[in-house]
């Protein structure tokens, strides 16, 4: 599903009422998830219509690929550029069955495209029980996972998401938050996925489009953007850090995930079927030591160096760190504390987790 496409470029404009998108050059690569972040007015739904070619006052230059999508006031229609959409509505036929809401896309295909494997799709995506059942009988869960398949049948080259999870409660969302990345990891199609909660950035983003006043500020890799001490993506509870390691085996009531040579133990059982992880850690919940302690209730002692010391409100300031696989972690810590250790850029140290959790 989906071509072996590398690039998606361009240079976009579209003036909507008082509100005009000029994207400025952008060249993305197809890989994963890209996440459109901004607040919100800052652009990010109206560049995705743009790309998908759904409002036709959309001006520039869009290549997907070698594939001219766009180039001025001439654009390549937007069922021809093979787009999967899933909304925050979901924006399902009320009347109709999941069934039917399934084949009325199918229908609707080029000749050319031979539609998904049905039985697999429903399958995977959980709704192989309910495809008789009237859609105004499904939760908001359900009516995005159908969405989603009816989006997949449809063999995109991208899938984009507006806000899918908006609606939704939070069981639901990390279920979802689930589906999403097996379809990527299983289908291997690019998704452009707009939304403004860091939580999912943290989960699916490799990239991040930051947008404000309808243009495009700076595209970085997720952990680029958690490197930086004034991140858009840290929040009220403040700087973050997303960890990526191999879960292994239960041992003592712990989860042990595997960083290279050292073991990060997470209290959270539940099965993982992926072969890597996110693990996501505050900075305040990271504390400091020059020596290993052993007499101590906190178990993730990580050794890490002293990148950077940047200076905050409040006399605290914020540990820049990076870890023996060359990851990055943020602690905060006190002025006084910094003074006490005499920390500096290049100190070697233990970095202590009292906390740390999946990304979700």
């Amino acid at each position: 599903m989906g071509l072996d496409v590398t690039t998606l470029r361009g240079n976009l404009n579209l003036k909507l009422g008082n509100f005009e998108l000029n994207s400025g050059a952008f060249e993305l690569p197809l890989e994963g998830v890209t996440v459109l972040f901004g607040r919100s007015g800052s652009g990010k739904s109206t560049l995705l219509r743009a790309i998908s070619g759904l409002d036709k006052h959309t001006e520039g230059e869009l290549y997907f690929g070698d594939v001219c999508w766009q180039n001025g006031k001439t654009a390549l229609a937007t069922q021809k550029r093979h787009i999967g959409f899933v909304f925050q509505d979901a924006a399902l036929f009320p009347h109709m069955s999941v069934r039917q809401n399934l084949m009325y896309s199918v229908k609707r295909l080029p000749k050319s495209v031979e539609p998904a494997d049905f039985d697999e799709i429903v399958t995977r995506v959980g709704i192989a029980d309910k495809l008789d059942r009237g859609v105004n009988f499904l939760s908001g869960g359900e009516k995005q996972r159908v969405a989603i398949a009816r989006a997949l049948l449809t063999r995109p080259d991208i899938l984009c998401m507006d806000e899918p999870l908006s609606a939704l409660d939070w069981r639901s969302k990390a279920e979802m938050l689930t589906l999403i990345e097996d379809i990527v990891a299983a289908y291997q199609v690019p998704v452009l996925y707009i939304t403004h909660a860091p939580a999912e950035v943290e989960r699916l983003a490799n990239q991040i489009v930051f947008m404000k006043d309808g243009a495009i500020e700076r595209i970085e890799t997720l952990q680029e953007s958690l490197s930086r001490v004034d991140s858009p993506l840290f929040d009220d509870e403040g700087a973050v850090s997303v960890l990526q390691g191999t879960p292994q085996a239960i041992e003592q009531g712990l989860r042990p995930i595997q960083m290279g040579q050292n073991t990060l133990w997470l209290s959270d059982l539940n099965e993982l079927k992926k072969d890597t992880v996110r693990v996501r850690v505050l900075a305040k919940d990271v504390s400091l030591a020059l020596s290993d302690p052993e007499q101590l209730s906190i178990i993730n002692h990580l050794p890490a160096e002293i990148l950077k010391i940047v200076p905050e409100d409040n006399h605290r300031v914020l540990v820049r760190l990076q870890l023996q696989d060359g990851q990055k972690l943020f602690a905060e810590i006190t002025e006084h504390s910094a003074q006490r250790l005499q920390l500096e850029v290049g100190t070697k140290l233990f970095a202590l987790i009292k906390s740390v959790v999946l990304a979700e």
